[in-house]
């Protein structure tokens, strides 16, 4: 069974740095992508940044140029760079990999770190 499991979250203050982890274990094949999505109290989850099996990136408007996304294929491991913290950033981070190889379409979901950034 594929587990994502999700690191690196704490505390920080404004302008500091932190960087997730996301080990995706029990999978016998590469994600064709992998992503970081993040969900603040009363709001709705929102995609921060994504990366493919080729490494292609894209960041949502809000952290670009401040967080950065990559990825080890072989040890199927996501990490995200985050500089520049701003309290608006303060959230819990969602790790999500997507699999698909003709008609075979997968998802997995980490249960989530928490980071506060604090001003």
């Amino acid at each position: 069974q594929v587990q994502l499991l999700e690191s690196g979250g704490g505390l920080v203050q404004a302008g500091g740095s932190l960087r997730l982890s996301c080990a995706a274990s029990g999978s016998t094949f590469s994600f064709n992508a992998m992503h970081w999505y993040r969900q603040a109290p009363g709001k709705q989850r929102e995609l921060v940044a994504g990366i493919t099996s080729g490494d292609t990136t894209t960041y949502a408007e809000a952290v670009k140029g401040r967080f950065t996304i990559s990825r080890d294929n072989a040890k199927n491991t996501v990490y995200l760079q985050m500089n520049s913290l701003k309290p608006e950033d303060t959230a819990n981070y969602y790790c999500h990999a997507y699999y698909r190889r003709y008609n075979d379409e997968r998802q997995y979901w980490g249960q989530g770190t928490q980071v506060t950034v604090s001003s």
